[in-house]
């Protein structure tokens, strides 16, 4: 038995950050004013992997919309999660966001399939009563797009 990421196979067990510094200086500084990155994984964390980010969303951001219109070469899961465990489909906060320029309001637990190549967002976080746990999927090596400007 081996304890967290030691071992032959703790490589694919990743427990820190290791921050992408997605997007420019200025998106950097102001995402971490509304949400705490907790892990990132792709390809170049562990060979062969797809990309995932978790975040915990607690305020509104100062931009709007957060993240702009984009569209990936690969499909893509995102997932916003209430915190409370007593009411765990409630979001406890407003999302809005646009997939195919089709506008849709969030105020429950959600999580979105988004086929390859179709435009989805922009994203506005409009209200955070508690901490919105929010993942994104792309079932590809490394994020690209446009979303972090």
């Amino acid at each position: 038995m081996f304890n967290n990421n030691e071992g032959e196979y703790g490589r694919f067990i990743i427990q820190d950050l290791q921050d992408p510094n997605a997007g420019t200086k200025e998106f950097r500084e102001m995402y971490k004013k509304f949400s705490n990155r907790i892990l990132w994984m792709d390809n170049n964390v562990v060979e062969g992997a797809f990309q995932m980010n978790t975040a915990w969303y607690y305020a509104v951001p100062e931009k709007d919309p957060v993240f702009d219109e984009h569209a990936h070469g690969y499909d893509e899961l995102i997932g916003f999660f209430g915190s409370d465990p007593e009411d765990p489909y409630n979001l406890n906060g407003v999302i809005e966001l646009a997939i195919d320029g089709e506008w849709h309001r969030l105020d429950r637990t959600s999580m979105l399939y988004i086929p390859a190549d179709m435009k989805h967002m922009p994203m506005s976080i409009k209200n955070v009563d508690k901490p919105i746990f929010h993942f994104s999927i792309l079932i590809g090596p490394e994020y690209i797009g446009g979303a972090y400007k």
